[in-house]
């Protein structure tokens, strides 16, 4: 099985989807693996560990240099990547090869299509089920313990204060008030990093069940009480996460939260769910009642944002607040977020190709819902109902 590894070409990447380390374990299994010259250099890793650990360095994994069976990347593939042909044999004939990254397809369905139009066998990493099974290749939960951490030291490096209480001959300095919202791993781990630098923290989650969660880590969980609005059973979580509210709950939640947002000097927002669009929990009206000086990070900027006044990759000043919607901070810690990829792309790639057998079988619950296009065809149900939309 050849596997050839992708220098990311996406701007401020510095990931890679394989550490040496992984390459080990892979080459130990009987993979052949070439990694093109600088793959993994933003991240800490240079050629010559990868070819310490058995893999092979290449201008560009490809035909005629680095022929492949699996191709695997952080991100999409290039849109000029040369699958035809690159996964020639021995003999002559053409085989085209597996793909496997995170290229979001129910978001953007039409990379689902050149896949297909290029007959290559693709899977989606931000597609794991929330299976037990399936928890070593959760590269969603992977990277978002490294956007919450990185959310708050952004928001530390912007605030005009420290964070922790500080008794001083100059006086005492107050501790900055942390509001989190939306408690996922991405919201878990942004209270414990606040709480960990001396914030007082407070976090809300429209799951009832994230409620404990949120205590179980020192922070205060904000109740609101949206029955009048939802009726008196809030829905659970669906698959992990949150489900649709109607407008008039939205409404009422935005309400709710003002005076809390008010009352913030940081705010992290990280309410995503894969496919739609970003719920908006805070609203310029709300940012409006915050104090000069405090800052908003916005970890659903990708798609839209979390804050009505969000604009992705940019950073905004709205009367004294600032508003950040950064959409790479998994790769402003490269070195651990890529050795955190590289272990669920090893564990995925370890349960595709036991025994140095490829395994597609459509009953897989874990294969079945990760599998994008195959042979030729977009085969993945949400993916053609996304394209439906188109």
């Amino acid at each position: 099985m050849r596997l050839r590894l992708l220098r990311e070409s996406a701007p401020r990447e510095k990931r890679v989807a394989l550490v040496p380390d992984g390459v080990a374990v892979l080459v130990k299994r009987g993979f052949d693996v070439a990694v093109e010259r600088g793959a993994g250099s933003g991240a800490g890793f240079e050629d010559d560990a990868y070819i310490r650990m058995g893999a092979g360095i290449v201008e560009r994994c490809g035909p005629p240099a680095a022929p492949a069976d699996v191709v695997v990347s952080v991100s999409d593939a290039p849109a000029d990547y040369p699958f035809s042909g690159t996964g020639t044999t021995d003999a002559g004939t053409n085989r085209v090869p597996m793909f496997v990254g995170v290229f979001d397809p129910r978001w953007e369905p039409r990379r689902a299509q050149r896949y297909a139009a290029d007959g290559v066998t693709s899977f989606s990493l931000d597609l794991v089920p929330r299976v037990t099974r399936a928890q070593t290749m959760d590269v969603l939960s992977s990277m978002a313990t490294i956007a919450g951490y990185e959310a708050v030291l952004l928001a530390a490096s912007r605030l005009p204060q420290m964070f922790p209480l500080m008794m001083t001959a100059a006086g005492t300095l107050a501790p900055a008030r942390v509001l989190v919202l939306g408690a996922g791993v991405a919201g878990l781990q942004a209270i414990g990093t606040a709480r960990r630098l001396g914030g007082v923290v407070e976090a809300y989650d429209v799951r009832p069940e994230a409620v404990e969660q949120i205590r179980s880590i020192g922070a205060r969980a904000v109740d609101l009480d949206l029955s009048a609005a939802a009726g008196p059973n809030v829905p659970s979580s669906i698959n992990g996460y949150a489900p649709t509210q109607s407008d008039n709950t939205a409404e009422l939640q935005r309400e709710m939260l003002t005076p809390h947002v008010a009352g913030a000097d940081v705010v992290i927002t990280a309410a995503a769910v894969p496919g739609r669009s970003s719920p908006v929990l805070v609203t310029a009206e709300m940012v409006d009642a915050m104090d000069a000086g405090t800052v908003l990070v916005d970890l659903a900027a990708e798609r839209g944002g979390n804050c009505e006044l969000t604009e992705t990759d940019e950073t905004v000043e709205h009367n004294g607040v600032t508003v950040l919607g950064p959409t790479d901070l998994p790769s402003r810690c490269a070195r651990h977020a890529s050795q955190m990829f590289s272990r669920n792309l090893v564990a995925f790639l370890e349960y595709l190709v036991p025994d140095k057998e490829l395994v597609l079988g459509s009953d897989d619950e874990i294969i079945s819902a990760m599998l994008v296009t195959h042979e030729s065809a977009v085969v993945h149900a949400d993916v053609i109902a996304a394209l439906e939309k188109v």
